[in-house]
Parts: C-alpha cells; sequence; structure tokens
C-alpha cells in the first residue's frame, strides 16, 4: 500500500527536533510521498528546501488568507521566481477564512484573485482553504471562467450544497482526520460516500487534526497519521482498502503532475 500526504506542514517548529525521525515513521507506514505546503515567504522558502533535501517529498507555495495583510507584488513574483523548481507542484494554500479574520477582507479577496491568475499562468494545481466565506470563494472561483479548475479543497468540511459545487468546477476534495472524529466528523462521513472516487485525496494537515485513534494519545499529527485517514476513508465508502489506496495514489500523483 502506498500512501500519498496531500497536504501537511513539515516546516513547523514543532517537527524542528525529530524531522527526520518523523520522516522515517512515515515511511514505514507507507507513505511514499508527502506534499509539504508554504503559507507565506517564508514557509514557502523552507518548504522547497525541504523537498529539495528529501525524495519523495514535494512543494508549494503560496500565501495563506491569514497572511495576506502582508502580501505584495513584489512577495507573489518571488513565489513566482521559486515556482520554477522541479520539486514545486502546487500553488497554496490560498482562499478566504472570514472566521478569524487576521487579515481584511479586501486583502483576502485580492490576493487570492492575484494568486489564481499566477497559478493558472505557472499550470499548477491550486491548494484552496476556505471558512465561512458565505459563497464568496466560490464566488470568486467563478469568476475566473475556467471549464474545470486543477486543484484540491484542502481539508473539506462544508455541506452538501458547496461539495456539489466544487465538484462540478473540477476540483478534488481533501480529506483530513475529521472523517475519524466521532462528532465533528459525522456529517464528512455522509458526505464522502457521494463523492466520485477519482476526485479524493487524503491529507493529515500536520501537525493539526490528529486522527483516532493516534488522537487519544499524541496531541501532534504526523504524515504517518495518514493511514488512518485513508483506511476509514475505505471503511466508511465500503472499498477494498488495497485497491481503494492505489485510487488515492493516483488521483493525488495526477493532480500534483506527477507520475504514479
Amino acid at each position: 500500500m502506498k500512501i500519498f500526504d496531500s497536504h501537511c506542514h513539515l516546516d513547523d517548529n514543532s517537527f524542528a527536533k525529530d524531522l527526520a525521525a518523523v520522516i522515517e515513521r512515515a515511511r514505514r507506514a507507507g507513505v511514499a510521498r508527502m506534499m509539504t505546503i508554504g503559507v507565506n515567504q517564508q514557509t514557502s522558502l523552507q518548504a522547497v528546501a525541504l523537498a529539495q533535501s528529501h525524495s519523495g517529498i514535494y512543494a508549494s507555495v503560496g500565501i495563506h488568507p491569514h497572511d495576506v495583510k502582508n502580501c505584495s507584488a513584489a512577495i507573489v513574483q518571488d513565489l513566482v521566481n521559486l515556482a520554477e523548481n522541479e520539486k514545486v507542484r502546487a500553488w497554496g494554500e490560498m482562499g478566504l477564512d472570514f472566521n478569524r479574520m487576521y487579515s481584511p477582507r479586501p486583502a483576502q479577496e485580492r490576493w487570492l484573485e492575484k494568486q489564481l491568475e499566477s497559478a493558472a499562468a505557472l499550470d499548477l494545481a491550486m491548494i484552496f482553504h476556505e471558512r465561512d466565506s458565505n459563497g464568496r470563494f466560490l464566488e470568486i472561483l467563478k469568476g475566473q471562467k475556467l471549464a474545470a479548475i486543477k486543484g484540491v479543497v484542502h481539508c473539506f468540511s462544508g455541506s452538501r450544497h458547496e461539495l456539489d459545487q466544487y465538484l462540478a468546477l473540477g476540483l478534488h476534495i481533501g480529506i483530513t482526520g475529521i472523517l475519524t472524529i466521532k462528532s465533528r466528523g459525522a456529517q464528512l462521513r455522509q458526505l464522502v460516500c457521494g463523492i466520485p472516487s477519482d476526485r479524493l485525496v487524503v491529507e493529515t494537515d500536520a501537525p493539526y487534526l490528529v486522527p483516532a485513534p493516534q488522537k487519544n494519545r499524541i496531541r501532534r499529527n504526523e504524515p504517518a497519521f495518514v493511514k488512518s485517514v485513508l483506511l476509514k476513508l475505505a471503511a466508511v465508502r465500503h472499498e477494498d482498502p488495497e485497491k481503494f489506496a492505489k485510487t488515492i495514489w493516483d488521483n493525488t500523483c495526477r493532480l500534483y503532475g506527477l507520475e504514479a
């Protein structure tokens, strides 16, 4: 069983002392590839450096909605230049977050649109973050007037209506450890059964969102635990785990433009 953790943050300070061991545990769990995510200029640089230093690790570059208050045209251009690296396979995570509002709404919307333009010009997969945008995120995506968008809605936990619209836009759906949590994941467990198998990818969002059963004894998530997400997703959908793992692997490699 080969697994691809489609979204993690290996540059996080919580991994500073034992990153090599974290990567080794992932390998032993069958996690052959990982996408480490940039959320601002500094973490994008760190993500690319990590990817260059390890086989099977790839990087994204981008500005998270929490960080766009400090964004500029020069920073976006620096990320465009950074994306020339062969280990960069995606742009993001980018999007809208109207829940915490760490960046003003006008800045979030402006820099989402600018990043969409840059990612499209580079033909990179797009990694999206959406929280409480009340339809504005979808409105901006549809405003791009693309027949389909090569990208993924990271950590999906939305409604059936939102899911249907994401699928109509051609997007993949990222499933995290939320799926494994008894109460919090109840609605998600219902929705995942209706997602076409070729649109699903799994992720940890490590070091966040520890899945069960690890959640009962460990506070920090890591890529090895994506196997728990995959197995739970297969069980909920009544899929054969080995065959389903191959489908998810192929989906993620295709999304990020990699040979399966």
